[in-house]
């Protein structure tokens, strides 16, 4: 069945609005110097590694946060675990609206971000569950059974602006409707955090500011939180990496040329990982945090490594980059409202098939494959 969006917007008014989606709203490229990539679009083959994909899970910070909630939903099946830094509820731009018009990117720039603001009502769970139900159904999605299962983490920073609290919060409605027990999940909604990754280190940005890179000092290390959650049973983090960084040909996994996705992605790989069987955690980044405007910033010192080094965790960074054309993706954000589908009246962003979720979804079966294959 289809489920149409916004088919045509002037061209203006689509660059105008694009741009609120970067993490701060009005702040543009401009505010994050461009770093040259560390990695060339030569890069190597993503080998296998033999992960166990039973215990994948997943986190991202606003668009990443939204891909996040989107690919937990989509692929619960496969996933375990989720974390969410403000980002909201799967489908959440596809609510509100009824057939024959859902306007996607509107409700991406109001519902889903600071719906107060905007003067328009939060995404409602029930609406989202409901139409994630009727997906399943068209065998579009796995099975929303499947999210019972699955521990989830939540963040809304009190001085974020750019996706609110009641956007955030709904992710958590959306879990216990499709019955995940509330002892799997976690909230965490009293720091004073701008819209941003948190750390602990004193080189990054205050706690309380939303700016480039985002990523935020708070005193504590929120990869740590977040995977702490997800698996209960971790060990303390390392203070020196024994693993290796790798950057590997994302090309070879994307099915179409508007994916706005870079050529390269990158993983962390712990050093136990050479020889045994390890979980897989991915990460996504927020707008704006692309290598072309942060470089290496956020898949180096957003502190999974460290915790992944220590726990046989394989960390996988995929990358989305911007697109100043088609799509128009100027912030290099993650796709949570359709501009990647080539049929504006039938969108699959939030499908399996979704271009950004199939890829996403080859590069795990990749790690999931035998040691050192490369298909």
């Amino acid at each position: 069945m289809p489920f149409p969006h916004l088919t045509a917007l002037p061209a203006a008014l689509l660059a105008a609005s694009l741009v609120t989606l970067a993490p701060g709203g009005a702040h543009s490229a401009t505010t994050a110097k461009a770093v040259k990539p560390a990695a060339t679009r030569d890069a190597p083959a993503l080998p296998g590694y033999q992960a166990d994909l039973s215990q994948t899970t997943v986190s991202g910070l606003s668009s990443g946060g939204f891909m996040a909630a989107q690919f937990a939903v989509a692929y619960s099946a496969t996933v375990a675990g989720a974390g969410i830094i403000a980002g909201g509820p799967y489908f959440c731009s596809g609510q509100p609206g009824r057939f024959p018009y859902i306007p996607y990117l509107t409700n991406a720039l109001t519902t889903c971000m600071n719906p107060g603001s905007a003067q328009v009502a939060p995404p409602v769970a029930s609406e989202l569950l409901r139409a994630a139900n009727d997906f399943v159904r068209a065998r579009l999605i796995d099975d929303t059974a499947n999210l019972k299962r699955q521990r989830v983490y939540l963040f809304s920073g009190t001085k974020d602006q750019t996706v609110t609290r009641p956007v955030v919060e709904q992710v958590g409605k959306f879990y216990q409707l499709a019955g995940t027990p509330a002892a799997q999940i976690r909230f965490v909604d009293t720091v004073g955090a701008g819209h941003a990754i948190i750390t602990d280190n004193n080189q990054d940005k205050a706690c309380d500011v939303t700016a480039s890179p985002f990523i935020n000092d708070c005193d504590f290390v929120q990869a740590r939180d977040i995977l702490q959650h997800l698996y209960p049973d971790l060990q303390p983090s390392s203070t020196t990496l024994t693993g290796k960084l790798i950057a590997f040909n994302q090309r070879s996994f994307i099915q179409n040329a508007y994916s706005s996705m870079n050529n390269t992605g990158y993983a962390y790989i712990p050093k136990a990982c050479d020889s045994e069987s390890c979980r897989v955690h991915v990460v996504f980044h927020g707008c704006l945090q692309t290598t072309q405007a942060i470089g290496d910033r956020f898949y180096t010192s957003t502190g999974y490594n460290q915790v992944a080094d220590a726990n046989k965790i394989i960390v996988l960074y995929p990358q989305a980059e911007p697109s100043p054309v088609y799509p128009y993706n100027p912030k290099g954000c993650w796709d949570f409202w359709g501009y990647t589908s080539l049929n504006p009246i039938d969108p699959d962003f939030y499908r399996k098939s979704g271009t950004q979720m199939e890829a996403v979804k080859g590069m795990l079966d990749r790690l999931g494959s035998a040691r050192n294959s490369h298909r």
